[in-house]
């Protein structure tokens, strides 16, 4: 099993090596993360972008010449073309965010020209976080993407979750669907929706896990509170996995963890075709490695 992020990085290399093409790699952290992948053996690189401000670049970190393969782009939007028709003519198995607009890069994975989703995919963020406040891993969704995903959605996230712990070897894993309360209230439709869903699950109509709430965050990762609570589910202060309701608790789950607790983690976009990296630019070259990791083990 697949206990931390460094293990994340030991288990992706054991696998069959992809190839991964980096969207205008014209920054020196998406560059030197890159680097660094391929000298673990992780994936091979093929870049996008301005040809010579990537070998300057190269230069500037001791990067040797030869260690990608450059594919040449004037622009943003030509070096995002460029990448989807790599990966649609399969020369490669994933993809990730360089020196690009989160928005031009999301877009041109929802073009329908390069066929990245199918007719009914829906595109959502996944993030493993390694906290050492927490006795275990923790997956996350949706911190990025999805702003307030509808019920079908979820149901949707729910299963990427589960099939993305199953990659690091959780048999069954523990997934807590977030909301400001344990209490089923009609009035919040955080809870109610996260009740149906529990509920279905129940019935095998979600399998892979194990599947509960709603379930106040302290709950899902804090046994103490559970108890204290009164909250007896196998779910509670033992997640793996944690749905949040929406993008603003998401998010701020996302930068709290990071910036006050100094996690490590890894992330990717999934329900395309191939799993794509979506770095933010304050990401330090460590986050994208582990991304990088992830987007190869899950390819």
């Amino acid at each position: 099993m697949i206990s931390n992020l460094d293990d994340l990085l030991k288990a992706a290399k054991s696998g069959v090596r992809r190839k991964m093409v980096l969207v205008n790699g014209v920054d020196a952290h998406s560059i030197e993360a890159a680097s660094q992948a391929v000298d673990l053996g992780l994936v091979d690189v093929l870049v996008t972008g301005d040809k010579k401000a990537i070998l300057r670049i190269c230069a500037e970190l001791g990067i040797p010449e030869g260690r990608f393969e450059i594919v040449h782009a004037a622009t943003e939007e030509q070096a995002a073309r460029l990448a989807l028709e790599l990966i649609a003519e399969l020369k490669a198995d994933c993809i990730m965010k360089g020196l690009i607009s989160t928005d031009k890069y999301m877009r041109a994975l929802l073009n329908k020209e390069y066929g990245m989703i199918g007719p009914k995919g829906v595109l959502s963020h996944i993030t493993v976080v390694e906290n050492k406040n927490y006795h275990k891993l923790l997956f996350v969704s949706d911190v990025a993407i999805i702003p307030y995903p509808d019920f079908k959605q979820k149901e949707v996230m729910i299963g990427y979750l589960i099939e993305t712990a199953h990659k690091f070897g959780i048999e069954k894993p523990k997934v807590a669907l977030i909301a400001a309360t344990e209490q089923v209230l009609p009035s919040i439709p955080a809870c109610a929706e996260a009740a149906m869903l529990s509920k279905m699950a129940d019935r095998g109509q979600i399998s892979g896990g194990i599947v509960d709430g709603p379930m106040g965050l302290d709950v899902a990762i804090d046994q103490e509170s559970a108890a204290i609570k009164k909250v007896n589910s196998p779910v509670a202060g033992d997640a793996d996995c944690l749905l949040f309701p929406n993008i603003d608790a998401g998010n701020v789950f996302y930068k709290m963890s990071t910036k006050l607790c100094e996690s490590s983690q890894a992330a990717v976009v999934v329900g395309a075709k191939v799993p794509a990296v979506l770095s933010s630019r304050g990401d330090s070259v460590q986050t994208k490695l582990y991304s990088i990791a992830l987007a190869a083990l899950l390819s």
